[in-house]
């Protein structure tokens, strides 16, 4: 590679276009973390100038420049921009803010020099003297808003160009509007330009405009890095990403895709537009919290992926890093396509997985552990979700591990090693094969209450007996429980109502309200107080001997966080009926309901313990179908 320190004037001065890679992300410096600063180092240059004071370089960083092959002598030599679009970019706005403001004092003298260093001269012999004209050319993100500012004439025209950027009296909207950068860099410049410039001349010295435009050109300079036809731009890529605006591990990694797409000599524009065009997405740009951490929806698919390839843990810090063992593996080596084949294809199902619709097993599953939030099991759901076992082994494979999660949940057992153990069970299928069986014989091994699988009469002990709410379950996984029954519930009556919408929208409730103790009278008839409810729970705590009432009261307490107390209401039409009696409730809230959960309760004239364990022996006949527990 040759480097050598550069002015802004030798930079530009040749008849040579700086292109930004389509595949590099948009321009990203701004007002407040770089324009402004650059403003004052300009502006001190300046200074020296007009005071004839010393003369010192102010240094902008590296560019890292590759320069692309010529065929011919048509055309403009082409550079691409491997590190340091920010500031070759913004010095293009620059530039044309200098020459807007030269032109508006009557300093038109100096453009001539200023448009030098804008525009590439000789369009005849150009191929696309449209695009070849303009010494930097960015990415298309910026292109549309680029071209209309560098072509310009003054900052009216320009206004005339974004006018629903402006108020009727002129000025750039402040509020509600996220303006472009090159909009937004050009009018801030010009305007300091033309302040600095309007101040008194100095007698005698340099006139202001020249000061202005030497400091541009000749003050401010460059280290330029140009490669030979055998340097690694992607290594010299890496080692300097880390000035200016920091990157995105996803920015690494998709600069890492297209540049060995352009080793590859694979078509990376194609590659782009039909592979990864789509990850550019808000969607996958939205930014998503997992504990502390808080990254970009792509990364976690690129976590989550590789963990899934890899076969084990990832650290997220060293994403990128490991992206590249994966893509560099001696075993399985992969080109960009197959790299983005194989990232829209987990992209398809991460989708469905995250958002519980679609029509892949996955979704459903998605849907059933949504309440869990254990991210720590997508790996290994989208492992088997993106094998070659069938539909039918995938549903099988999947309503193991939900009812995995629902088994422990409802038995009270801890989730504080699910990272390890999903990881294990990852490892360990792929090894085993990905089948229902192997599956199945994996977690039947898992011994210790940090990994175990409830058997059904632990299973059913919890459901009969269990404080599951409030309590072991919270809303959001008991509404979760609570719906999978009611769909249970209707495909055992009618199959074709296994689906029913708008669950969500109701509450789990209490169909003995946890305060009880004013419309619900003990089976003798007495009425109990909250206070007198209070001192029994102690008594109970402390192991005391209890009289038959004390007990009573004890069994009712117990009694309304079974899970054959619960089920689901729209309690936003009266949700203080939930705690009338019995028969007002029923009336009010149950009466006119369609779910199978509480048509059966229509008919009852009353709601006691022995109604409730009942019921729950009901649910948990069903409970038991859906979540199925360990077996041979």
């Amino acid at each position: 590679m040759k480097s050598e320190t550069i002015t802004v004037e030798q930079l530009f001065q040749n008849r040579r276009q700086y292109c930004v890679p389509f595949y590099q992300r948009a321009y990203v410096w701004t007002l407040e973390d770089q324009w402004e600063q650059l403003w004052e180092d300009i502006r001190s240059k300046a200074e020296a100038r007009v005071a004839g004071g010393k003369f010192t370089p102010h240094f902008l960083g590296a560019v890292v420049l590759d320069p692309q092959h010529r065929d011919g002598l048509i055309g403009v030599e082409a550079y691409h921009i491997i590190d340091g679009q920010q500031p070759l970019t913004t010095l293009q706005y620059v530039l044309t803010s200098a020459l807007f403001a030269l032109n508006s004092l009557g300093n038109g003298a100096l453009s001539p020099i200023v448009t030098g260093c804008l525009k590439n001269g000789n369009p005849e012999t150009m191929r696309n003297a449209a695009i070849e004209t303009f010494k930097v050319w960015p990415t298309f993100r910026d292109r549309l808003s680029y071209r209309a500012g560098l072509t310009a004439v003054d900052l009216n025209e320009l206004a005339q160009r974004f006018d629903q950027h402006f108020t009727q009296a002129g000025e750039l909207r402040k509020i509600g509007m996220e303006h472009p950068p090159a909009l937004a860099a050009l009018w801030y410049f010009t305007h300091q330009f033309q302040a600095w410039l309007s101040e008194p001349e100095p007698q005698p010295g340099v006139s202001r405009a020249e000061a202005l435009v030497i400091a541009i050109l000749r003050d401010l300079k460059l280290v330029s890095i140009v490669l030979d036809t055998d340097d690694d731009a992607q290594i010299i890529f890496e080692t300097l990403n880390g000035r200016g605006a920091q990157l995105h591990a996803t920015d690494l990694i998709r600069n890492y895709v297209f540049m060995r797409a352009d080793r590859d000599q694979a078509d990376s524009e194609a590659l782009y537009n039909n592979l990864w065009s789509a990850f550019e997405s808000a969607y996958w740009s939205e930014e998503q919290r997992r504990g502390r951490l808080k990254k970009p929806r792509l990364e976690w698919l690129l976590h989550s992926t590789l963990q899934a390839e890899l076969h084990e843990d990832v650290d997220l810090a060293r994403i990128y890093h490991e992206y590249r063992r994966f893509a560099t593996s001696t075993e399985h080596p992969r080109t960009a396509e197959q790299q983005l084949l194989t990232l829209s294809s987990y992209a398809d199902h991460y989708k469905e997985l995250v958002s519980g619709t679609g029509a892949m097993p996955i979704a459903g599953f998605g849907r059933r552990i949504a309440a869990y939030d254990i991210t720590t099991l997508y790996p290994l759901a989208l492992m088997i979700s993106t094998s070659a076992a069938s539909d039918n082994e995938k549903a099988e494979m999947f309503t193991d591990l939900v009812s995995f999660l629902v088994r422990r949940a409802a038995c009270g057992l801890t989730s504080k090693n699910y990272n390890n153990v999903f990881q294990g069970l990852l490892k360990q299928l792929h090894a085993a094969g990905i089948k229902p069986a192997a599956l199945r014989s994996l977690l039947v091994a898992s011994t210790g209450d940090v990994s175990r699988w409830p058997d059904d009469a632990e299973f059913r002990n919890a459901c009969l007996t269990a404080s599951l709410y409030p309590g072991r379950l919270d809303s959001g996984k008991m509404k979760g429980m609570l719906s999978e029954l009611e769909r249970g519930l209707r495909s055992e009556s009618r199959p074709e109502e296994a689906f029913l919408g708008g669950l969500d929208a109701l509450d789990v409730d209490h169909i003995l309200p946890q305060s009880w103790y004013a419309h619900w009278p003990l089976q003798d008839g007495s009425s109990v107080t909250w206070e007198e409810a209070s001192e029994v729970e102690v008594l109970s705590r402390s192991g005391f001997t209890m009289n038959e009432r004390q007990q009573n009261i004890v069994l009712r307490e117990a009694a309304y966080r079974n899970l054959g107390n619960l089920t689901l209401l729209n309690l936003s039409v009266n949700r203080q009926a939930q705690h009338y009696a019995f028969k007002e409730k029923r009336d009010l809230l149950i009466a006119n309901t369609n779910l199978r959960l509480n048509i059966p309760l229509v008919s009852r004239t009353e709601w006691n313990e022995a109604a409730i364990a009942e019921r729950g022996q009901q649910l948990t006949t069903i409970a038991l179908r859906l979540w199925p527990g360990p077996r041979a």
